[in-house]
């Protein structure tokens, strides 16, 4: 994997594909990014990764399918139990292989319930913090 200035970008790690993953991997970012254009995009345990307010979403390509991690959410399970049916999903991964269409509205819909998880989280944590302040 090609590296600027020592460093693995989302652009050299989708570089590094080849051209039909690439493709996938490129309207992956851009459904993420239009779903939270807030978020951070960073690399994050060497694979495309997105903050607000903390991990938002994660992406990775594989041998035979694009893994997409929104983290360990049972909402996020049980809020599109069945949109994941027939899906390859386990404890914090979604994978959709490469040899079928990707339901990139899907993963927009996950995109915009994790932002509203860790905009909640967020004025749960400012929430507390006042109240400690207050005391």
């Amino acid at each position: 994997m090609e590296k600027a200035n020592n460093q693995v970008t989302v652009d050299t790690y989708i570089a590094s594909e080849p051209k039909a993953v690439r493709e996938i991997l490129e309207q992956m970012r851009a459904t993420i990014k239009a779903a939270a254009p807030e978020a951070e995009e960073v690399i994050s345990y060497g694979m495309p990764a997105y903050k607000y307010h903390g991990a938002l979403v994660y992406f990775a390509a594989h041998t035979h399918h694009c893994g997409f991690y929104p983290g360990n959410s049972e909402t996020i399970t049980s809020t599109f139990a069945k949109e994941l049916a027939g899906l390859d999903v386990s404890k914090g991964t979604i994978r959709f292989p490469f040899d079928k269409p990707i339901p990139f509205n899907l993963i927009k819909k996950i995109v915009v319930a994790r932002v509203k998880q860790n905009e909640a989280k967020a004025a749960e944590k400012a929430a507390v913090k006042n109240v400690k302040k207050i005391k």
